[in-house]
Parts: C-alpha cells; sequence; structure tokens
C-alpha cells in the first residue's frame, strides 16, 4: 500500500489548529439544527396541552399570564402528526441535489445561508402558530430542506480541509453534533418551558443558529489556500496532503445509505404486517445486515489498494449497508420501552459521542506509528468490534416490553 507521496512528514499543530476549530464550528452547528428540529417533540406538551377551555371570564389572572407564557392550541392529533412529520417531506426530496450541487457552488454559502434560513425560521414558529397550524407546517417544510442542506453539503467541506490522516478525527468530531443535539434538547427544553414558556425554546435555539451563522461566514473558507487567518504552516500542510477529488465521489456513501435506510424500514414493515417473521428475528435480520457486511467489506479493503474501483465499491458498501441496522438494533429501544424511548436515544447518543471521539483518537494513533501497515490494523480492528456488537446483540437481544417499562395502574379500594 503505497502512500508515502500522500503524506507528509512535517507536523504542524492538532487540537489548536484552525481545522480543529472548524470541526467544533461544524459540531456546535450540528448541535443546533438538530436542536431546531426535535424541541417541537416536547414543546407540542406545551402546546396542546391545557385543562381550562379558552374564553372563560373568571378565569384567574395566575392563569392568564400562564396562558401568555404559554399559548395553548386546539389541535387535532391528526394535525400534530403532520407538524411532526413536515420537515421530514423536506428531507427526503433534498438529499441528491444537495449532496451534487455542494461538489459544484460555494459550500460556505450553501451551509451559512441554509443555516440561517432555517434559524430564522425558527425564530417565526411561535407567531406562525398564533395564525393557525398550516403556518407552522409550511414553516416546518422549509425548515426540513434548509436543516438536510446543512447536514448534506457539510460533508464537502473536508474535501479541501481535512488531511488523510485526520479525516477521522475530523469529521466524527463535527457529525457527533448531531448526537448530541437531541440530548440537550430532553435535558433543557422542559426547564424552558416551565420557567420561560415553550416560545423561548424556539427563540433561543434559532437565535444560537444566527450567531454561528454569523461566526460561520466570518471564519470559513472553501478553500484553505484563500483563507487570510490561517497559519501559512497549516496551509502548506493540508494543500500538500490533499490530491483533487470529485465531490459527487464523496457524496456517493451518504446515498447509497440513505437508500440502504429506507429499504430497511421498509422491508422490516413488510415482514412484520404479513406475518413471515417475529419482531425480534427482524431486528436481529436487519441487525446482522447492518453490522455484518461493513466488516466484511471492511475487511477485504486493505487488500483492494491495486483497483481504485473495487476501492471505490466497497468503501460505499461498507458505509451503506451499516444503514440496515436502521431497521434491527437502533430502532430496537422502542420495542422494549416505548414509555422511555426518547430518554433511551438520548443516552445511547451520549454513548456514541463517546464511541465517535475514542474511535477516531485511536485510529491516528495507530495511524501516526507507520501509515502504510496501520490501514489494516484501522480496517480489521473495526471489523472486529462489529462482529463482537453483532455478537452480542444476538445472545441478548429482546422485542417484547420489558417489566419496567410498562404502564403501571394504581386503583383504589
Amino acid at each position: 500500500m503505497q502512500m508515502d507521496n500522500q503524506f507528509p512528514p512535517k507536523k504542524v499543530p492538532g487540537f489548536c489548529s484552525f481545522r480543529y476549530g472548524l470541526s467544533l464550528l461544524l459540531h456546535c452547528c450540528n448541535v443546533v439544527v438538530t436542536a431546531q428540529r426535535t424541541c417541537l417533540s416536547l414543546t407540542m406538551v406545551a402546546m396542546v396541552n391545557s385543562t381550562d377551555p379558552h374564553g372563560m371570564t373568571n378565569t384567574s389572572t395566575k392563569k392568564l399570564q400562564d396562558n401568555m407564557k404559554n399559548p395553548v392550541y386546539n389541535w387535532s392529533p391528526e394535525i400534530q402528526g403532520i407538524i411532526f412529520s413536515s420537515s421530514f417531506y423536506g428531507v427526503v426530496f433534498t438529499q441528491i441535489p444537495v449532496g451534487y450541487l455542494s461538489g459544484i457552488y460555494s459550500v460556505k454559502k450553501m451551509v451559512g445561508s441554509a443555516l440561517f434560513l432555517g434559524s430564522l425560521l425558527s425564530l417565526f414558529i411561535p407567531p406562525a402558530a398564533e395564525v393557525g397550524a398550516t403556518w407552522v407546517i409550511a414553516c416546518r417544510v422549509v425548515q426540513g430542506i434548509s436543516q438536510a442542506t446543512v447536514v448534506t453539503a457539510q460533508h464537502e467541506v473536508w474535501v479541501k480541509w481535512a488531511p488523510p490522516l485526520e479525516r477521522g478525527r475530523l469529521t466524527s468530531m463535527s457529525l457527533s453534533g448531531l448526537m448530541l443535539g437531541p440530548f440537550i434538547v430532553l435535558l433543557v427544553t422542559g426547564v424552558i418551558c416551565e420557567s420561560l414558556g415553550w416560545p423561548m425554546v424556539f427563540y433561543i435555539f434559532g437565535a444560537c443558529g444566527c450567531a454561528l451563522c454569523l461566526l460561520w461566514f466570518v471564519q470559513f473558507y472553501d478553500d484553505p489556500k484563500n483563507h487570510p487567518y490561517i497559519s501559512i504552516s497549516e496551509k502548506e500542510y493540508i494543500t500538500s496532503s490533499l490530491d483533487h477529488q470529485n465531490g459527487l465521489l464523496s457524496a456517493l456513501p451518504y446515498l447509497f445509505a440513505w437508500i440502504c435506510g429506507i429499504l430497511a424500514g421498509q422491508i422490516s414493515d413488510f415482514f412484520l404486517t404479513r406475518n413471515i417473521f417475529s419482531i425480534i428475528t427482524i431486528r436481529k435480520l436487519f441487525t446482522i445486515l447492518g453490522f455484518l457486511l461493513p466488516a466484511i467489506f471492511s475487511a477485504c479493503l486493505p487488500y483492494l489498494t491495486s483497483s481504485f474501483h473495487g476501492t471505490v465499491i466497497f468503501l460505499i458498501l461498507a458505509s451503506a449497508t451499516s444503514s440496515f441496522s436502521l431497521g434491527g438494533a437502533l430502532i430496537n429501544a422502542l420495542d422494549i420501552a416505548p414509555r422511555y424511548y426518547g430518554f433511551l436515544k438520548g443516552f445511547t447518543s451520549l454513548i456514541g459521542i463517546s464511541g465517535a471521539l475514542i474511535s477516531s483518537t485511536l485510529t491516528g494513533l495507530i495511524l501516526s506509528q507507520d501509515p502504510e501497515s496501520a490501514w489494516f490494523k484501522v480496517f480489521f480492528l473495526m471489523a472486529a468490534i462489529n462482529v463482537i456488537s453483532l455478537i452480542f446483540y444476538l445472545i441478548f437481544g429482546k422485542a417484547e416490553i420489558q417489566d419496567w417499562a410498562k404502564e403501571r395502574q394504581h386503583t383504589r379500594l
């Protein structure tokens, strides 16, 4: 595996460098974007929950103040369901065009404009709710388009900013914000609703997004060659370690991962509705596909160094087939504890962040020893972790609601 010419021996600062600052900035952007998307799931409880009918003349002053702080709307469950899902309508039709356009147009303008639009719409949701549910749905659809643009287009940043030996660390640091966002939402939304009112949730997350947007336009440049603040040594290190790459090629793993994720959901529900397999069999089947196939394709990568097209195909397959686990272990918490599904996803997301940070750091340490042979260790280590995790799940995985998660009914004698 000839890689000596790709990695210059010159050393530059690591965590104190501009490229790591950029990764941290994207991390914060992803936290805010995910928070803006998911906070409605919790604020909806305060937006529609009321025990007092509106318009009563004997309503106390305290109740009037509470209604001003937490306005309540008479939205049916059907309307609420449409509002919840409306942001995903924009996501469905955005992935492929954005992945393609990000390789052609300025990523700085695409990500910055989309972040600003999504944050602005977050500020508009409380007044839109006063007008009617239709305006909230419209805001959420456009917001979904803008948020999907931020999440998809940012991958193109690392084509020109990530040296090959640091791609794992930089991308995992930035993308881990997508998992931290729901955790923060679950942590603070209830407190904000209680103390300041649910509209402040949208105002706070929207204002944070606008501030990050300003910082993005000031600090980020599409190419490190044109950046006025980056040090000369870091600029030379980044530019000398990168070859010219195809933006569409970089986006292909995410495209196929999206396709595999959609297929996993459709096929798993088809098996369930036709009673072809039990729930636990379906979950374990898709977990096998989502963990074992990437392990096989990753283990094959070190032996394909002489074939460029073979390496690209197996990289795409290793990334894409992991999405099959969306029909398996990744949704299993909803089977065993629907009452605590939000908490469990937030908790497991926090564990996932820790794993991402540890794995990226460990990969960097392995590659720093011997970049040529270390790739064998990295790929086989990744395959081994997948297989061990799969075996653990196959042994202990359950699909029925657990006793500790069942509803308790208390009766009085």
